[in-house]
């Protein structure tokens, strides 16, 4: 008689409850998950009225919330789930301590290249699973998220293949409703997210702040976001990953589907909040760099950003928003 795999039992933590956090974590609690959400300035709102997600795919209220201002006050976890936005790496260094027990499982679901790194050093690389978001969402209000389209995640382990916590994660994330992958090379599945990420993202502030429809609609920009793909692709290729040209039609037709999305890094900006220019645009560009691949676009488009974000912020300083 075939032995019938058993799935773990998970206590989860989530760092980092923005739209990410707060979408991936409220759709685990409401299939019944034991989640634990650390939040900051939504924490008295959402322990009294909870999380709302509003999606096309059905709206939910998940109305009881396990919601807490430490995470001392939540303590040793199984898994601790990562949406932190990478500019706020350094406050994992006295976040993630407390979660952790011998065997807790750190999962990143940010954005660009060096977050697993990050944690590998200070908390152990046995300990690290890399994921990537292939979501449209925005944060609308305090405790509420708007789902607009896609919901991929795909999880894959800090420099090796797949182990069965992998495939373990994996599941769990589909029993909740989550179209969930594993990836045998978590390099390859990072650089093919920045094929989207780096032309969009970034387009979309150089451009003046507009959205993803925009950039598709307008004949200049959109040649720019093929070239801008095509060198991202040349680069991963330098770097060992092998991606096809086919996929730049492929991630543009994807985009379509999304309409006027305005990405979080946009978002980020026009509030004068901090961009994750390093991690999504800085260490793709260095790595390329070092290898030996060709770089112009992504280069310019990197201090571009950087210039452009320096000079919100201090916009935003002086104005004393």
């Amino acid at each position: 008689m075939k032995q019938r795999h058993i799935l773990p039992h998970y206590r989860i933590a989530v760092v980092g409850t923005g739209a990410v956090g707060g979408y991936y974590g409220a759709k685990l609690a409401h299939m019944g998950r034991d989640v634990h959400f650390l939040l900051r300035s939504d924490l008295e709102y959402v322990r009294k009225r909870g999380l709302r997600i509003r999606s096309k795919q059905g709206d939910f209220h998940l109305q009881k919330v396990q919601g807490y201002g430490n995470p001392e006050e939540i303590g040793p976890v199984d898994v601790v789930i990562i949406a932190l936005k990478a500019t706020q790496n350094e406050a994992l260094e006295t976040l993630i301590p407390p979660l952790l027990k011998e065997n807790t499982t750190l999962i990143t679901l940010q954005n660009g290249l060096g977050n697993e790194a990050f944690l590998a050093e200070r908390f152990g690389a046995d300990r690290v699973v890399g994921g990537l978001c292939f979501v449209c969402l925005n944060r609308t209000a305090p405790g509420e998220i708007q789902h607009l389209g896609h919901g991929l995640i795909v999880l894959g382990e800090y420099g090796k293949y797949p182990l069965p916590r992998t495939h373990d994660l994996q599941w769990e994330f589909k029993r909740c409703g989550v179209v969930c992958q594993v990836a045998g090379d978590l390099g390859q599945a990072r650089w093919r997210k920045l094929v989207w990420n780096i032309p969009f993202n970034g387009l979309s502030i150089a451009a003046g702040g507009v959205d993803v429809g925009h950039i598709l609609a307008d004949d200049d920009l959109l040649y720019l976001t093929r070239q801008l793909m095509r060198e991202i692709i040349q680069i991963a290729r330098t770097l060992g990953h092998e991606i096809p040209e086919s996929f730049v039609e492929d991630q543009i037709r994807k985009t379509k589907e999304m309409g006027a999305y305005l990405p979080s890094s946009l978002i980020d900006y026009q509030k004068g909040k901090p961009v994750e220019v390093e991690a999504i645009w800085g260490e793709p560009y260095r790595q390329g760099f070092n290898a030996g691949a060709e770089v112009g676009r992504l280069e310019m488009l990197y201090h571009q950003l950087k210039r452009m974000v320096r000079e919100k912020q201090e916009q935003v300083a002086l104005s004393g928003s």
